[in-house]
């Protein structure tokens, strides 16, 4: 899923793998960021941490702000968005969460770039590098990957209980990881 985001000059896109097969993680980004053109950043993430779209979205909405405020942690926008997309502000620990592993089999990925069809020459080169097959469903909640989420965030019953509209759990895990990010941004 492609979006423009006007207030920044940037194009993201957002997308799943299935069925991955990362046998050496550190060749593969090796391999991505000497193919990929420049001016175009990309960041994999475990999709099983993932709470949806709208969780890698507030997380690279929430980098591009850091780095429009000159307020970025990192050195690096795809950097930054992997530290809100784990609402933490160590690299190692982020990683740790939200990062692609050995054993990770659904991969998440942001793209950054202003001109859409280098971010579609991205997409591109990931695919065809990138052991599994093109699926947004990993992006998607199950009530497995849900209670994975809320182990990894710290989210409690008490917080689900308080923002539940209609029973709706799916919506208040993704409220609250989207809350934890937006956190992240006052603690200096």
């Amino acid at each position: 899923m492609l979006k423009r985001i006007e207030e920044f000059g940037t194009c993201i896109e957002i997308t799943g793998f299935k069925n991955v097969k990362i046998r050496n993680a550190g060749e593969f980004l090796d391999k991505i960021s000497k193919e990929k053109p420049s001016g175009v950043e990309v960041q994999f993430f475990d999709a099983n941490f993932v709470a949806t779209w709208e969780h890698l979205y507030f997380a690279a909405l929430n980098a591009l702000t850091s780095f429009g405020n000159e307020e970025n942690i990192s050195k690096s926008l795809a950097m930054e968005t992997l530290l809100y997309a784990a609402a933490e502000r160590q690299i190692a620990k982020a990683t740790k969460m939200v990062g692609v592993k050995p054993v990770t089999r659904n991969v998440a990925v942001v793209i950054f770039g202003r001109e859409s069809r280098k971010i579609r020459s991205v997409l591109s080169i990931i695919s065809k590098n990138l052991d599994g097959q093109s699926d947004e469903t990993v992006l998607e909640l199950s009530k497995e990957k849900s209670a994975a989420i809320q182990k990894a965030f710290n989210v409690s019953r008490t917080e689900l209980r308080t923002i539940m509209e209609k029973n709706n759990v799916d919506k208040a895990v993704v409220d609250l990881v989207v809350e934890r990010m937006a956190l992240l941004s006052t603690q200096r």
